[in-house]
């Protein structure tokens, strides 16, 4: 007998403030990469697929988006320009 089956696995990879599409709202989304991969008797061996999404923390929304463009995202989060990566302290000064 063999076992088989594909076991589900998620990422927050970056906390970025963006304006929802939805709601229209200057709010953090985070960035998010789902992957799926083929287990063999309860042993993950290799991913079948990768997909990525921002989420609204205002609304819930949730939007696809594309390897280029999330990898864009992180660059752009990493910078300090419209958000941080995950993990890391907000700062955010007011003279």
């Amino acid at each position: 007998m063999i076992i088989f089956g594909t076991k589900g696995y998620q990422y927050q990879l970056a906390i970025l403030t963006l304006v929802c599409g939805l709601c229209g709202n200057p709010s953090a989304h985070t960035l998010r990469k789902r992957v799926t991969k083929f287990t063999l008797f309860f042993v993950p061996l290799f991913p079948v697929s990768t997909k990525y999404a921002t989420q609204c923390t205002f609304c819930g929304a949730e939007q696809k988006v594309t390897k280029e463009q999330a990898e864009q995202l992180q660059v752009q989060g990493a910078s300090g320009h419209g958000g941080q990566t995950y993990g890391q302290p907000q700062q955010r000064y007011q003279p």
